[in-house]
């Protein structure tokens, strides 16, 4: 399905079937579990798939398919599937394409919930999975594929040190292999990037993050290249989110359309303040360092600036010098910032993964991640960056080493008085 005009445009008109039956300009919510049929042999065609009608919302929905219509539209993808969270769109689009006895090869930088599934529970289904430590390496990559190899797998702006993956030549080592391309596009979202337009073959979403944009409705997507195999979404759709039934309510895919009508505006803003709190944070003694793609001193900031020009994103980390005890007087001061697990949401959100998201790892495995204990997480929100930065401000302060001198930073002698106020 083609983006019509600018994306501004296909984030309100992509995909949209108007409601002939009762000119709504909003999609209705169908908040039905199942569709009356009109007689005996439609009921059979539409079992029968020979009638396009919908049966039962674990199928199929209007307010759904409108919303998968618009997802598909933005991604440049020829079909999406609504499924009823992130965690469920990873799943649901992996096992459409893995079965025991399968190997799936993913980048060692994927979100901590995701490892854990493909860890623990792909495992159970016979399927085996490796990492790349370094996924920066294609030779490392080329190294993983086996025989039985039958997907890449990684996060194009990684969860929470924003490093990036190259998509292109991996996309060009999966093809060349014969295997799919399958990537996590929350962090990136279709406005600041289109890894179907650099080869990726199918593209997952946690929509309850930046498609949602306000925390109030949990959803899952995946979106499917028009040039990759027309059986797997089919299947997919058919046979693995249908049986396995993690169905999406119509609220909540309402919820997601109301916020994928100002998702341009809204990523645009997360992109800017967060390169501006993360040139901030760079700037101060307490922050030994920042992980932000859109800064130069980032490794991956070459890849930023070919793959997402409009903005690298929302997520930042840094990490305080003085470590966990640091950290904890950090998250115990701030005030306006939300301490919570959660990201892509109107407010601004902070999180110390060394204790939650990534405590079940070793220390010595969370070394190797870069997840240290001084490392915090900050899922930039809406807010005005001035009011923001005042309170990260209550954080460094009381995350200052007790005696430490204050940091006075002197007005520059040369400015005239007016322009030092």
């Amino acid at each position: 399905m083609s983006e019509p005009h600018s994306f501004a445009t296909a984030q309100i008109h992509g995909g949209e079937i108007p409601d002939a039956a009762h000119g709504s300009r909003v999609t209705p919510i169908h908040l039905s579990a199942g569709f009356a049929f009109d007689d005996f042999e439609q009921a059979r065609a539409r079992f029968a798939g020979e009638d396009d009608g919908y049966l039962y919302s674990r199928y199929g929905n209007p307010t759904l398919a409108q919303v998968e219509r618009r997802i598909a539209a933005l991604e440049g993808a020829d079909e999406a599937i609504l499924v009823g969270s992130g965690q469920a769109a990873v799943t649901v689009a992996l096992l459409g394409l893995l079965r025991a006895g399968d190997h799936l090869l993913a980048a060692s930088t994927v979100y901590e919930g995701t490892r854990g599934l493909l860890t623990e529970n792909f495992s159970r289904f016979g399927i085996e999975v490796d990492f790349v430590d370094d996924p920066s390496d294609l030779d490392a990559w080329r190294r993983g594929i086996r025989p039985i190899t039958r997907a890449l797998y990684g996060e194009p702006i990684a969860n929470p040190r924003t490093q990036l993956l190259d998509l292109a030549p991996l996309a060009d080592l999966a093809h060349g292999h014969g295997i799919p391309l399958v990537v996590d596009n929350t962090l990136g979202t279709p406005y600041l990037l289109r890894p179907i337009e650099h080869g990726a073959d199918v593209v997952i979403h946690s929509t309850s993050k930046y498609l949602t944009g306000t925390g109030s409705a949990l959803g899952g997507a995946i979106a499917i290249a028009s040039a990759f195999d027309p059986d797997y979404a089919r299947f997919t759709r058919e046979t693995i989110a249908s049986r396995l039934g993690p169905v999406l309510s119509p609220l909540n895919a309402f919820l997601l359309l109301q916020g994928l009508e100002t998702l341009a505006l809204r990523v645009e803003r997360h992109s800017a303040s967060a390169l501006e709190l993360a040139r901030w944070l760079e700037t101060r003694p307490e922050v030994a360092s920042v992980d932000y793609a859109g800064l130069a001193s980032h490794p991956s900031h070459v890849l930023a600036e070919r793959y997402l020009p409009r903005g690298a994103g929302g997520v930042l980390s840094f990490t305080l010098r003085g470590g966990e005890a640091a950290a904890r007087e950090f998250v115990d001061a701030v005030r306006l910032v939300s301490r919570m697990t959660h990201l892509g949401d109107v407010r601004t959100m902070l999180l110390h993964p060394a204790s939650t998201s990534h405590a079940r790892r070793s220390a010595a495995e969370r070394a190797a991640a870069g997840i240290g204990p001084g490392l915090l997480r900050l899922a930039v929100g809406l807010e005005g960056v001035a009011d923001l930065r005042a309170d990260l401000e209550l954080g460094l302060r009381a995350a200052r080493p007790a005696g430490s001198a204050r940091v006075v930073h002197f007005p520059d002698p040369s400015l005239p008085v007016a322009a030092v106020h």
